[in-house]
């Protein structure tokens, strides 16, 4: 086990602590943080805390970090879409239908099972389930992720979607026309109060920000548009073009239960990916085609 010791500056003094300690140790994300507090593995001055704890000057914060545990999932020989890879990075086209990583009901045909399958050794930064998996797009959205092969990479990577320097554009296929060309939606988002599996609009929610143009408008109530993240919440773009009258078509979480075609989930594909690669230090950018079946439904609409 590794043992952390920190000293609290007045830099500090008021933040929470499990978002501070995000920041700080670099890889370990807020959740993980919060995890290691519940298992009480985080001390403020020899003393058990909450997430929530208020950091003041001249507190000592000591963190235990358990050893990595053996990664413990199948590697399974899965066709990939790569797109492109070298000793650092690997960038897939993720097809519809396809989990990116285990969790209860779906622990084979993932993304992780075919990676560890293509490639022997992944970054171990994000644990046993995640290996290399810096961020992900929902089982039925498609298009571009990019996975770190070691843990510098992951770092670097990490690093920049938490500056929101990553450039991450989707298309969406939306119920309704628009009035105006372009707008932006900036609605924090936390888990649903009554639907922990769902995310919603919440007032002390993580500010999430999601630009969006109108591409095409169709006479059938459908518009394709452009969203361009600036930031990367749970279901972000579903969420926020719901709360504005907008829902993803095929989505039948946050829009219609009753849909106008026959689609599995929703209408969005992660188009463009861009950012600034980890070992060289230029800015390298992909794009992937609309997969079939958005180009399909194109054509009805026209």
């Amino acid at each position: 086990m590794e043992e952390i010791v920190l000293k609290i500056t007045e830099e500090n003094n008021g933040e929470r602590i499990d978002k501070y300690l995000s920041t700080v140790i670099e890889g370990k994300t807020r959740s993980f943080i919060q995890g290691l507090i519940a298992d009480k593995a985080v001390t403020v001055n020899g003393k058990i805390i909450k997430s929530n704890y208020k950091l003041k000057s001249n507190d000592e914060i000591v963190i235990i970090l358990p050893e990595p545990i053996e990664l413990d999932v199948k590697a399974e020989n899965i066709d990939l879409n790569i797109v492109y890879e070298d000793s650092d990075v690997i960038v897939i086209n993720k097809p519809k239908n396809m989990v990116v990583h285990p969790a209860p009901g779906n622990y084979t045909g993932t993304l992780v099972n075919g990676l560890l399958y293509h490639c022997k050794d992944l970054s171990g930064i994000n644990g046993v389930i995640r290996p290399g998996i810096v961020h992900r797009i929902d089982k039925d959205t498609t298009g571009i992720l990019v996975i770190a092969k070691n843990d510098e990479a992951h770092n670097s990577l990490a690093k920049q979607f938490k500056d929101h320097s990553i450039k991450r554009e989707y298309y969406a296929l939306v119920e309704g026309r628009f009035s105006k060309e372009s707008g932006t939606i900036d609605k924090p988002l936390g888990r649903n109060k009554k639907d922990r599996l769902k995310m919603d609009i919440v007032e002390d929610g993580r500010r999430a920000v999601t630009h969006y143009e109108v591409l095409e408008q169709y006479d059938k109530g459908v518009s394709l548009i452009r969203c361009t993240l600036e930031t990367g919440r749970t279901h972000q773009i579903r969420v926020h073009m719901a709360s504005i009258g907008h829902p993803l078509v095929g989505d039948q979480t946050y829009g219609y239960k009753k849909q106008k075609f026959k689609i599995e989930g929703q209408a969005l594909h992660a188009k463009t990916l861009g950012f600034i690669h980890p070992t060289t230090g230029e800015y390298i950018e992909f794009t992937s085609d609309l997969p079939e079946y958005f180009e399909e439904l194109i054509k009805k609409l026209r």
